[in-house]
């Protein structure tokens, strides 16, 4: 990406089933949900949003080769979008372990996510 734009960024948990696929969704859709970009066309190349680029950067406590990337890029609606992954986030007890909800052990696990939007 050559030009950063705008950059938000969100928190996500999975309570129960440590499922990083889940957080990761949850924290984008945190950086996401309250955001509206009036003008961004304009700012683009050719003035239009497939030529945005978006990063999306995860932090992510564990597990990072259980990442299902292909829903993640499924969750930002416009562009050509890379996911890169750092260790961080947090897992943490959760003080339950309940099987109904798939959990292996009582670890809720918290994603951070940075989306860079740019071109």
């Amino acid at each position: 990406m050559d030009k950063i734009l705008f950059i938000q960024t969100g928190m996500g948990i999975d309570v129960h089933g440590q499922n990083v696929t889940k957080a990761s969704l949850r924290a984008i859709q945190d950086a996401i949900n309250f955001n509206s970009m009036p003008g961004i066309e304009e700012a683009l190349p050719e003035k239009s949003l497939d030529s945005m680029k978006v990063n999306v950067k995860l932090a992510i406590p564990r597990d990072q080769d259980q990442l299902d990337e292909n829903e993640v890029k499924e969750a930002i609606p416009y562009g050509t979008v890379s996911v890169e992954v750092v260790e961080g986030g947090m897992a943490t007890t959760s003080g339950i372990i309940l099987e109904d909800k798939e959990d292996s052990n009582d670890l809720m696990y918290m994603v951070n996510a940075s989306i860079e939007v740019g071109y």
